[in-house]
């Protein structure tokens, strides 16, 4: 497992298929800030949340200019489906061989309810728009976490 990307690095640059079967390469996206967040797997109470959070910060977060991509190892499928069950308004990528988590440090072990497992942490890194990592956060709790992207966002 990596460790974390670190901010004031460059963030790593990937390509990965997006909810519509299109390909997404971060570096293209340049210009703009990103909100690149992993999430542990589609349509759980956490990700959810998560993920409707960003949706409804929409206007605020275009008033930044910020792109908004989630990244998990579910399937473009799966992806369409959580997509259009949430009505969200922002691309989510398909790791399923988890190597962008991995680049990140996002791949990591975890124990819950006593097991150990390998799985995404829910993280979020903030990019600026040279492509450069501002802002990480590890362990992330899905509530308020949109204010606290916003929050970094205003201050890019």
């Amino acid at each position: 497992m990596a460790d974390w990307v670190q901010e004031g690095r460059k963030a790593p640059d990937f390509t990965l298929a997006d909810d519509a079967g299109n390909k997404v390469k971060l570096s293209s996206l340049r210009g703009s800030p990103v909100v690149l967040y992993f999430y542990p797997r589609d349509d759980t109470p956490g990700c959810t949340k998560e993920a409707c959070a960003f949706r409804d910060a929409k206007s605020k977060l275009a008033k930044t200019g910020a792109k908004v991509l989630g990244v998990s190892p579910d399937t473009v499928a799966s992806h369409a489906k959580f997509r259009d069950k949430f009505k969200l308004n922002f691309p989510l990528l398909a790791d399923p061989e988890h190597k962008v988590a991995e680049k990140y440090g996002a791949w990591r072990e975890k124990t819950r309810f006593g097991k150990t497992a390998t799985g995404i942490q829910r993280s979020t890194f903030l990019i600026d728009a040279e492509g450069v990592v501002r802002k990480v956060w590890k362990s992330v709790k899905p509530e308020g976490h949109d204010e606290q992207v916003l929050g970094a966002l205003g201050e890019l």
